[in-house]
Order: C-alpha cells, then sequence, then structure tokens
C-alpha cells in the first residue's frame, strides 16, 4: 500500500461525512484528482471482501458495513420506516423528476398531495429543499439526497431502475400502471440540472 492509499484511507476512516473526490484532494494537499480516483478504487477493491466496504454514493465516498453483516450491527430497538403509498408514490416522482414542485408533484399523481407526506420524507433525510423555481410565484422546489442514495445502494440516480427492470423483479403490479406514468417508457433520470433548477 503507498502513501497515498493510507492518506487516503485515514482521511475517509476518520472523515464524519463521506468526502468527495475534490474535498480528498484538498484534504491531501491538492493531491491530482485523477490519482485520488485511481486510489478510491483501487482501495474499494481491496476491501471488497473484508467486512467493511469503501463505497461511492453521490459522489461522496465513505467506509461503511459490509451488506451481508450489518444485521449485526443493528440495534434491537431499530424501527423500520414504513411509507404510505402516497410517500411512496411522492418520493418516486422526485427521484425520477427532480427538481419538482408541489404543483408539479399533484400534476403526476393527479391527485393533491398533503404537505405532511412531503415533512415524513424530509424527516426520513431522503428529500431536501433544492431551492425555488425561477417563475411567477417561485415555488419551492423538491430532490432527493446523499441518504437517499445511500439508503437504497445506489450510487447515483442513474442507477434507479427502470421499467423493465422493476417487472422483471415483480416490483411492479402489471394492472397498476401508476409507475409508468411517473417515471415514463425507457426515460433515465439524470444527475445534471442547469442553472435555474430544471433537468438538463
Amino acid at each position: 500500500m503507498n502513501q497515498l492509499e493510507r492518506a487516503i484511507e485515514a482521511a475517509l476512516f476518520a472523515a464524519e461525512e463521506p468526502m468527495s473526490v475534490d474535498a480528498l484532494a484538498g484534504f491531501l494537499g491538492d493531491a491530482e484528482k485523477s490519482e485520488v480516483i485511481e486510489t478510491l478504487k483501487e482501495l474499494a477493491q481491496t476491501y471488497e471482501k473484508r467486512g467493511i466496504h469503501l463505497v461511492e454514493r453521490g459522489k461522496r465516498w465513505h467506509f461503511e458495513t459490509a451488506p451481508d453483516l450489518a444485521h449485526l450491527l443493528r440495534k434491537e430497538r431499530e424501527q423500520v420506516r414504513r411509507l404510505s403509498r402516497a410517500a411512496t408514490e411522492v418520493l418516486a416522482i422526485i427521484a425520477y423528476h427532480e427538481p419538482v414542485s408541489r404543483a408539479e408533484i399533484e400534476s403526476i399523481r393527479g391527485v393533491q398531495t398533503s404537505g405532511g407526506t412531503l415533512d415524513v420524507l424530509m424527516e426520513a433525510g431522503w428529500v431536501k429543499i433544492a431551492g425555488r423555481r425561477e417563475v411567477p410565484g417561485r415555488p419551492t422546489i423538491y430532490a432527493t439526497t446523499p441518504e437517499f442514495l445511500d439508503h437504497f445502494g445506489l450510487a447515483s440516480r442513474r442507477d434507479l431502475p427502470g421499467i423493465a427492470e422493476l417487472r422483471a423483479t415483480g416490483l411492479l403490479d402489471p394492472v397498476d400502471d401508476v409507475y409508468e406514468e411517473l417515471v415514463g417508457e425507457g426515460e433515465q433520470p439524470s444527475d445534471e440540472t442547469d442553472e435555474h433548477g430544471g433537468s438538463v
């Protein structure tokens, strides 16, 4: 293991929050980003068979317990978070169409959305206020968080399943086309947004 690998390993181990490549490069004295990226990938491979894994979530890196060992560290009083159907639909709309306003969410769902539903998702840490749409009234817009990606084991929103994948895993009821209306056949989410908060 070379000095850069040791330094990155130490930095991530001590960090209170996941770190981006830019943050790591700056922390290590303006190291070359390309070298940091390559070293992170090598470290991730090194940890693949160990009890902790080095993973990337939302372009930020951190160590986490290997999935097959997670049950050993769960608190006995851990409560399983169960979302209502409305909250699940709203979360899906935000994930696939972010950033979106409440009015846009309601337009897609075809029904009014309770403010409490958005509050539940924000309290869970999966949704955040992402600013305001630059249109008359400047409505608040919502987007998912790095915690959302981490909870669902996604490196980025590009890893969200498409319609075909949902059907193949049995998670999409063939007589219930709500997700098809939400996502759109073959539509893939983008991580890029323009300066006004719209997807590009």
